[in-house]
């Protein structure tokens, strides 16, 4: 694949969502119950590439399925909100578990953070 082809091929996805993006977080805060909602409220504000951030964004790019998401798939074609919205209505799991997950993901991240220092991930 040539240069040109390559640079065609990002412009064409360059707005499609491949991975659970940071600006859907918001959009999770009412869908569970007090403690989930907390945990929400609390990362919201927090940067991009805060661990904690990250770590929420890895446990939804898990729990999602967003690695076997096809661009050109129904599910990615009406979007990330609405598929993590779904997939949090439909999780049948309770808060806490959902909150370990998340625990594990962001130990997971500082692990990763700790291994590879040059990697910007802030604490």
């Amino acid at each position: 694949m040539s240069q040109r082809e390559l640079e065609s091929l990002c412009l064409m996805y360059a707005n499609n969502e491949l991975l659970f993006p940071h600006h859907v977080i918001p959009a999770l805060k009412n869908l569970r119950g007090e403690k989930w909602s907390e945990l929400v409220e609390r990362i919201i504000p927090l940067e991009e590439n805060h661990e904690e951030t990250l770590a929420l964004m890895l446990m939804m790019i898990r729990l999602n399925g967003c690695l076997a998401c096809e661009t050109d798939s129904y599910r990615a074609m009406r979007g990330c909100a609405p598929c993590a919205i779904q997939t949090l209505r439909r999780y049948k799991g309770s808060d806490e578990e959902l909150i370990e997950s998340y625990e594990q993901s962001l130990y997971e991240v500082r692990l990763y953070a700790r291994n590879h220092p040059r990697v910007n991930i802030a604490c």
